[in-house]
C-alpha cells in the first residue's frame, strides 16, 4: 500500500504540474555514458561513472557529468552507496541558460532488487546535496561568478529488466530494459516546483560478458523549471556502456 500511495502522489503532481500555464518546448539531445561498480571484496566496492551529454547528435555540450561513490553489499538483494559528482551544465536548447557552471554533489543511495519470473526489478532512493556555482554574465560579456547556492533532492528510480535470449550457460545475453525515475526537490529553494524532472527511458541491452553490457534506447526527459512557467520535453538518444571490474582477487 506504500508504494500504491507514492505513485499516486506522483501521478497527482505531474497531471497537477501539467495543468499550469506554462511555455514547454520540445528538443533532442543524446547521452553516452560509462557506469562501473568495481568489487574491492566480499563487501565493498567502487562505483564509477561518466556521462558525455550533448545538445543535438553530438555538436554541442549540454552536460558533463562524473561521479564516483563508495558500494557496500549488505546482501545480494541491498546495495548502499555513499558519493561525489562533479557536473557542469552548458547553455542549450530553446531555453538556455545564461552561462556555464559547475555543481558539487553529495548523494547517498539504496538499491533493493527483486525478482518474479524471467523479470527483474531493481528499486533506487538517492538524496542529493548539491552546490551549485552562481554564474552570470555582466554587461561587458564577461562571465562573472558569486559563490554558491545550496539545494537539496530525492530521486526514485524503478528499473526493470527481461531476458530475450540466453547464452549457452543460461545467463542473460540480449534484453530489453525500462524504467521511470522521478526528481523531487525539498528543503529552502526549491522555486515553483516540487517535480524537478521526470524520465521515462526503454531500450535495448547486450551481455557481451558476465563483467559488462551495452545499451541502447530512448529516454523522454521532462525537466521543470523552478520558476514554475518553462519546462522542457527532451527526446534523448541513450547509449551506454557498462563494464565492472573484480579487484577482490578472490
Amino acid at each position: 500500500m506504500g508504494m500504491i500511495k507514492y505513485w499516486t502522489i506522483c501521478l497527482c503532481l505531474i497531471l497537477g504540474t501539467g495543468a499550469l500555464k506554462s511555455q514547454e518546448v520540445n528538443q533532442f539531445n543524446s547521452w553516452y555514458m560509462y557506469f562501473g561498480n568495481h568489487k574491492l571484496n566480499d563487501k565493498w566496492g567502487l562505483h564509477t561513472e561518466y556521462q558525455f551529454r550533448r545538445s543535438g547528435l553530438i555538436a554541442d555540450w549540454q552536460q558533463s557529468l562524473a561521479r564516483i561513490g563508495l558500494d557496500y553489499h549488505y546482501n545480494k538483494s541491498t546495495m548502499l552507496t555513499g558519493g561525489y559528482g562533479w557536473i557542469v551544465s552548458f547553455p542549450y536548447g530553446l531555453q538556455p541558460i545564461e552561462t556555464h557552471f559547475d555543481e558539487h554533489r553529495i548523494w547517498q543511495q539504496l538499491i533493493l532488487k527483486q525478482s518474479s519470473g524471467l523479470f527483474s526489478f531493481q528499486h533506487r532512493y538517492r538524496l542529493e546535496q548539491r552546490f551549485l556555482q552562481n554564474a552570470s554574465i555582466n554587461e561587458s560579456q564577461d562571465r562573472i561568478t558569486n559563490g554558491y547556492r545550496f539545494r537539496q533532492r530525492f530521486r526514485y528510480r524503478l528499473f526493470t529488466s527481461i531476458p530475450i535470449t540466453k547464452n549457452e550457460a543460461g545467463a542473460q545475453k540480449l534484453f530489453a530494459a525500462a524504467y521511470e525515475e522521478i526528481f523531487l526537490g525539498f528543503g529552502e529553494g526549491i522555486g515553483a516546483n516540487v517535480l524537478d524532472q521526470n524520465r521515462l527511458y526503454i531500450g535495448l541491452g547486450y551481455s557481451f560478458s558476465s563483467k559488462g553490457n551495452i545499451q541502447i534506447g530512448y529516454l523522454f526527459h521532462r525537466v521543470f523549471k523552478g520558476d514554475g512557467i518553462h519546462r522542457e520535453n527532451n527526446s534523448t538518444l541513450n547509449i551506454g556502456y557498462t563494464y565492472n571490474m573484480d579487484f577482490s582477487g578472490s
